[in-house]
């Protein structure tokens, strides 16, 4: 069976990525080589891996990347700090109106 992973990546600048790949290890190593010179952590490494969670559905590994990528960063710190009871409570991310 296939599996496929979100994670976030803690870069240097302190700003978090998520993504979602079926290959983790390969992903990452590319993140952190800067294989991709036109990607997000390219100028912000070294990006450390803070968060993985594994499915078996893309259509949910999709979609749980996408929700999370709509979050605070104060949501995806208690993500990734296990600290589930906070989630609900934490506001989602507020863009601003230009």
């Amino acid at each position: 069976m296939k599996t496929y992973h979100v994670y976030i990546l803690k870069c240097a600048d302190n700003s978090y990525y998520t993504g979602v790949t079926s290959d983790l290890i390969g992903r990452i190593t590319a993140h952190k080589s800067g294989k991709h010179r036109e990607s997000y952590t390219y100028s912000r490494r070294p990006v450390e891996l803070v968060f993985f969670a594994e499915f078996t559905n893309v259509e949910l590994a999709i979609s749980t990347e996408k929700q999370i990528k709509k979050w605070s960063s104060a949501k995806k710190e208690a993500l990734i700090e296990g600290n589930f009871d906070r989630l609900p409570n934490l506001a989602r991310k507020k863009f601003r109106e230009k």
